[in-house]
């Protein structure tokens, strides 16, 4: 046993090992060192999931869907709001479209080091949103609620309509399809979004117009 090295080297716990990383990535923003050694601060994963805040990250190919559809939805100089779906605004951002703007409302403060686009978001608050933030200014809003559950959609429902022009596109368990056109008007589309990690509760996109995704 007094073989083994690695029983003297002290292991960080995984809080620790998150603060870190936390920090190494703001540090990176902050040196404008975004594109040095391969690091992308847009890239799907430069944030990790964070469990206990429900996150799960789409597939690169579902992200990429996703926000080709917004940019098509959106329309030619449209804007783009990014609801508890940072997977989605991170592909926008790879994308670097000069045709469009895209902000990102999130739980997550760590997403802060994205600057002036991105805006704390609370859906138990949905409408404690910045006065800069008007009401119906986005061409489409893409929503991803946290949990499985008629209260956090209710609610996160509240903010969509408050935020767009018309345009939804709703993440979300296949469970909630009736609270879901209930709530925002939207029904069911063929395509099936696949997350990096499964999950086990069937996904789905819904929207209330007409979409690519069928």
């Amino acid at each position: 046993k007094m073989d083994d090295d690695d029983d003297d080297i002290p292991q960080l716990s995984s809080h620790t090992l998150a603060a870190l990383q936390e920090f190494y990535l703001e540090q990176q923003q902050r040196e404008g060192m975004k594109t040095s050694q391969g690091f992308n601060q847009y890239s799907i994963g430069s944030i990790e999931e964070d469990w206990q805040l429900s996150q799960f990250w789409y597939s690169d190919e579902t992200a990429s869907c996703l926000a080709n559809e917004a940019v098509v939805a959106a329309g030619r100089g449209g804007r783009i709001a990014c609801v508890s779906a940072p997977s989605v605004y991170q592909k926008l951002k790879e994308q670097d479209g000069k045709d469009f703007s895209v902000c990102i409302l999130e739980y997550d403060r760590r997403f802060s080091v994205y600057g002036e686009e991105f805006i704390f978001y609370d859906y138990n608050h949905p409408l404690n949103l910045p006065e800069n933030l008007l009401p119906h200014s986005f061409d489409i809003v893409i929503a991803d609620p946290p949990y499985l559950s008629e209260e956090c959609l209710q609610k996160t429902a509240e903010t969509i309509k408050y935020l767009t022009k018309g345009k939804i596109l709703l993440c979300t368990g296949a469970i909630m399809e009736e609270q879901a056109a209930k709530h925002l008007g939207v029904k069911i589309c063929k395509f099936i979004p696949k997350h990096s990690r499964n999950l086990a509760n069937e996904f789905r996109c819904y929207v209330n117009y007409a979409s690519g995704l069928d």
